[in-house]
């Protein structure tokens, strides 16, 4: 194992018939080893950024569970913020963090997540007012609320993620000519070490009730209508905490509901007027089949509202109807002015008598 700045590259389990291998090839010509040493450096650096890659992304697929969006509580009540995951996690210590509006992350205590114990080892000023509690795993606890806990928190962890490596592709480097990049690849092996997070959960400490948003589901006139496709606008509005998440979801007739294509889906949060909306694009078929339901995550629970997409054929249907119903009304219109305007000539005819 050579070790190539954090990297390590495994050639073989027989290093001194390597090393004598290298210097037996290496004696005769000393400048033409040089340059070659120098050439197998740089084809270790793309396998080693290629690692580093894939390696960032495995570790953005993990992500620890924080399944409360908000909590709402008076000053002097208890609460607790939840942590799911931990089980993705290196080591038994998960670390809270806390947010406020104008202030950097900042680290309170970690836990043992196997038996609850506490490290207040970080020097943060309200350290004491946070304990453990055990429910379905062990979460951070503040048994009385204040004014100044008002703040998201978040969990953390450590994660240890291993590099593109195989035993079966070990090989032996007999000579400078066959350390091709390929064979670079499939020989690089490194653990990096990287801290997942989870999605936060915001504390309110309020007097005033949670309530429950009120969700309308629209359909949304666009651009994209002239690309043969539609739009569906779910909103979120009158509600106390603020914070929502919008999730999408479609369905065929009885069966099973089916996640939508997120690349569909546009969030947008209106913080003026206290709204969070949610643009689905769907295909503008002749027939579709699928009924569309918004999903809105809060506090207080979860409101869903749905619709049906009518058939194309349906729609021409009722646009005939609207267009046929609004010449009824003009041609209405016209005939009531045509007796107002013959009623006020009679009027206004002089008398014979």
């Amino acid at each position: 194992m050579v070790p190539v700045r954090g990297f390590s590259v495994y050639v073989n389990k027989e290093p001194e018939k390597l090393m004598m291998q290298y210097k037996r090839h290496s004696v005769t010509s000393p400048r033409v080893h040089q340059r070659k040493h120098r050439s197998s450096k740089m084809l270790l650096l793309p396998a080693a950024a290629l690692c580093c890659l894939c390696s960032a992304l495995v570790s953005m697929a993990a992500e620890l569970i924080q399944d409360d969006l908000s909590l709402t509580r008076r000053v002097g009540e208890e609460v607790s913020f939840s942590c799911g995951g931990t089980h993705q996690c290196s080591s038994n210590y998960v670390y809270w963090y806390h947010k406020k509006n104008t202030e950097t992350f900042r680290l309170i205590l970690r836990t043992d997540k196997s038996n609850g114990a506490l490290d207040k080892r970080y020097n943060h000023p309200q350290q004491d007012d946070f304990s453990a509690v055990k429910k379905k795993g062990w979460e951070l606890q503040i048994k009385r609320v204040k004014d100044s806990h008002s703040a998201t928190y978040y969990c953390s962890c450590g994660v240890w993620v291993n590099g593109l490596h195989s035993e079966k592709n070990m090989i032996l480097v007999h000579n400078l000519e066959s350390f091709s990049s390929r064979q670079v690849f499939v020989s690089v092996c490194f653990t990096v070490g990287v801290r997942i997070f989870g999605s936060g959960t915001k504390l309110f400490v309020t007097d005033e009730q949670v309530v429950k948003p009120v969700v309308r589901l629209y359909p949304a006139a666009s651009r994209t209508q002239l690309e043969e496709k539609s739009s569906l606008l779910c909103v979120a509005s009158a509600m106390f905490p603020p914070l929502v998440q919008i999730s999408w979801k479609k369905q065929k007739g009885s069966d099973p509901l089916e996640d939508v294509n997120p690349a569909d889906v546009k969030q947008q949060e209106l913080r003026e007027s206290g709204c969070s909306a949610s643009i689905l694009t769907i295909p503008q078929r002749k027939y579709n089949p699928y009924k569309y339901l918004c999903s809105v995550q809060h506090e207080g629970g979860t409101v869903t509202a749905q619709t049906e997409i009518v058939s194309f054929q349906s729609q021409c249907k009722v646009k005939l109807l609207t267009l046929l119903y609004t010449v009824l009304i003009l041609k209405s219109l016209v005939y009531c002015c045509g007796l107002s305007l013959l009623r006020i000539f009679r009027n206004n005819k002089p008398s014979i008598h």
